[in-house]
């Protein structure tokens, strides 16, 4: 996957994590305890952690170019999935 491919996703990712917190802010303003700590629990902790890591994959890709750099990150990532 090409950098520029990372970036679509990570902006994706911050969109879902700013629609989220719009949820969030409407459950507060209508003192829903429940759903606020539903999305807390849920899905703001993970969203912040899939940008981190999406945005350091992001960083490693333009680091690396194009050619050998690329083809050794989907290396890493092979391995990092199969010891997941």
């Amino acid at each position: 996957m090409h950098y520029t491919q990372w970036s679509l996703h990570c902006l994706l990712e911050k969109l879902t994590n700013e629609k989220l917190l719009n949820l969030h802010t409407v459950a507060e303003r209508n003192h829903d305890v429940q759903l606020t700590d539903f999305i807390e629990g849920e899905f703001l902790a993970e969203q912040v952690e899939a940008i981190k890591k999406i945005s350091e994959f992001v960083a490693q890709l333009r680091r690396v170019g194009k050619g050998h750099g690329v083809w050794h990150f989907d290396q890493m990532l092979l391995h990092e999935g199969a010891m997941a």
